[in-house]
């Protein structure tokens, strides 16, 4: 069920259950005012108002004859309309579904470190699904709550352009931000918002259109990613050199594979820190292999650094080898080890 259809079934059910409550408060209140004691009020109104038909508690003067037509002719139709809004309710399974959205975004709540993955389309389940391999938790927002019926993962379906929901899914706590939505548009709001809920967020986000791209950036992400332009590109490389991208493939997403394509980044404090390429072995052939080295994360790589060059704090290292050389390597630059699937 879609997001306005369950309001919008909400709204009723609110609506007629306050209806009931008022037309069973104004029976009874009537009885009591005819002399009814107050259980015997509430007793008369009951059946009354459900036509069940037992018997009066108490004879019934010409008072009590009109008050009863008039409380019949309004309370049954009320009845009746919230009959059949529960009735609906219970056959659609709105009441279950909404448990489980009520679970799942607990659920949500509670998370720490988890990436939000906005449109589940073609793009945006491919990202969840190379994603999920790392071992992250993913949490997958959609505005069609259909679309989101074989999501395998944590989801939400609403609008991820308003702040209220996004604090929902848990944006303040976030690592990482996929905006793959239907439209550019939607993609920038997104980024936008979610920048400003959360400054350290990493926020990844799908252009369609090549002018997106810098709106994209100034509104706050980290990378912008053109599937189009992706596409032709690798294109292009399977046809020149199609074994360098079959083995690039292979290093970065195989997990069959014995070697890896890995990047680390040196932290404060670790063993790489104010080490050199030679003093750290890396450019030798009895661990993993440095393959280029970008020094502070926004700078320009390096590739096949000089043995006597210096690795600092924030620098990033591309390295290939087995996975316990690359974990090696990340234990070295105080990165921890690395999570697989």
């Amino acid at each position: 069920m879609a997001t306005t259809d369950r309001d919008a079934v909400a709204r009723q059910l609110r609506r007629s259950l306050l209806a009931l409550t008022v037309v069973i408060l104004v029976g009874a209140l009537g009885y009591l005012l005819l002399g009814f004691s107050p259980l015997d009020a509430l007793y008369q109104t009951v059946t009354t108002v459900t036509t069940i038909g037992f018997r009066e508690v108490q004879p019934f003067g010409t008072a009590e004859k009109v008050f009863t037509i008039l409380f019949v002719l309004v309370g049954v139709g009320v009845v009746l309309y919230t009959l059949s809004i529960l009735l609906g309710v219970l056959i659609e399974g709105w009441a279950g579904n909404e448990w489980g959205r009520r679970r799942m975004e607990k659920q949500i709540q509670q998370l720490r470190g988890h990436t939000i993955v906005c449109g589940w389309g073609r793009v945006g389940r491919a990202a969840a699904h190379q994603l999920a391999k790392s071992g992250g938790t993913i949490v997958v927002v959609d505005s069609d709550a259909e679309r989101l019926e074989d999501c395998p993962y944590l989801h939400l379906d609403g609008d991820a352009t308003r702040d209220d929901f996004l604090r929902r899914v848990g944006i303040e706590h976030a690592k990482v931000l996929v905006a793959t939505l239907d439209t550019d548009a939607s993609s920038l709001f997104v980024t936008l918002t979610a920048r400003a809920l959360n400054p350290a967020l990493v926020i990844i986000a799908r252009s369609r259109v090549d002018d997106t791209e810098q709106k994209l950036l100034r509104a706050g992400a980290d990378r912008v990613v053109n599937p189009q332009r992706i596409g032709g590109n690798r294109i292009a490389a399977f046809a020149l050199q199609p074994h360098v991208t079959d083995f690039l493939d292979v290093a970065m997403h195989d997990e069959e594979v014995e070697f890896r394509l890995e990047q680390v980044v040196v932290h404060e404090g670790s063993s790489l820190a104010g080490s050199s390429v030679r003093q750290t072995r890396l450019h030798e052939g009895d661990g993993a292999l440095l393959l280029a080295l970008r020094q502070s994360q926004g700078g320009v790589f390096r590739t096949n650094p000089s043995p006597e060059a210096v690795m600092k704090p924030g620098d990033v290292v591309i390295v290939i080898g087995t996975a316990d050389q690359i974990d090696a390597v990340r234990r070295d630059a105080g990165s921890g080890k690395v999570r697989r699937s």
